[in-house]
């Protein structure tokens, strides 16, 4: 009877490391190939150029999946990067326009002032805060009221020429009618023929100078200024200038259509005709004492 070899069976034990080692040397080989691929080429041997291809071909894909994942996270970067120079932009060109609005406010009431220095009246800068151009009236809205001395009936300019009148006064602020709407009506004077008429504004907007004489040489392009006849203009303020002349058969006076000089769409300060008197200077020069003998 054969004699049969001695059986050494490996223990569990054993095999769960030796698959353990196994498993590591195989994340060793494609997690770290090219650290795989020198230690094998210093070990050498067949088994080493056995394993050479396919770490090969694991380092390229590892290589391609590396780079496209920073490229990924480079365009990532850079898209974020973007939006936020985006928002700097915005924000940028927010305050350059809001800047620029206030150089243009500047700009203006620089103006009324200089014109307010050189004016022969007391007059109150304030700004516009408000519009109403409707079918019903043509108004704008001041930020000064009867706290600064602002009364009804007052007249309204800027420093090329008629605005309007104060109808209703509040504490901080007045509504301002403007010359084209038809509640208001002042005494005009065509600058070169000396007539007089009556201007008043139309429900469509436009401006009108009534009752001139039938015989007036008046032509589209004449000046028109205030006659300083009322308590709310003085004489010669600029109002505009004709545009045309009509005249029917049976009317016994000739109409004219002024264009205004006053462009009110684009208003953003006007001047309030306080006293047609010049204002006080704040400080009088005190009198030269003269020496006692």
């Amino acid at each position: 009877m054969p004699r049969s070899e001695p059986n050494f069976p490996i223990s569990t034990s054993i095999r769960r490391v030796l698959g353990i080692i196994f498993i590591l040397f195989l994340a060793l080989l494609l997690f770290l190939p090219r650290q795989s691929q020198e230690w094998l080429s210093h070990a050498g041997g067949p088994f080493a150029r056995i394993l050479e291809v396919p770490l090969h071909a694991v380092a390229s894909i590892q290589d391609s999946i590396r780079h496209a994942w920073d490229h990924y996270i480079a365009l990532q970067n850079a898209w974020e990067e973007n939006q936020q120079l985006k928002q700097e932009v915005q924000r940028l060109q927010g305050e350059k326009n809001f800047l620029r609005e206030k150089a243009i406010i500047a700009t203006q009431f620089q103006q009324l002032l200089a014109y307010q220095e050189t004016t022969p009246m007391t007059t109150l800068p304030a700004r516009i805060i408000a519009r109403n151009v409707s079918n019903w009236y043509r108004a704008i809205i001041i930020n000064k009221g009867n706290q600064d001395g602002i009364h009804p009936e007052m007249g309204v300019i800027t420093d090329a020429g008629v605005v309007g009148r104060v109808v209703r006064v509040n504490p901080t602020t007045a509504i301002v009618l403007l010359l084209s709407d038809p509640n208001v009506a002042i005494t005009g004077m065509i600058q070169i023929s000396r007539d007089e008429g009556l201007v008043q504004g139309t429900p469509q907007g436009t401006i009108h100078m009534k009752y001139l004489p039938p015989l007036s040489p008046v032509q589209p392009g004449d000046p028109v200024v205030t006659s300083g006849l009322t308590n709310d203009f003085p004489r010669g303020l600029q109002i505009g200038r004709i545009h045309e002349v009509t005249k029917a058969d049976t009317d016994l006076f000739q109409l004219g259509e002024i264009e205004p000089i006053v462009d009110f769409a684009k208003l953003e300060a006007v001047l309030v005709i306080t006293s047609f008197q010049p204002a006080l200077p704040s400080s009088l020069p005190k009198p030269a004492v003269s020496p006692s003998p």
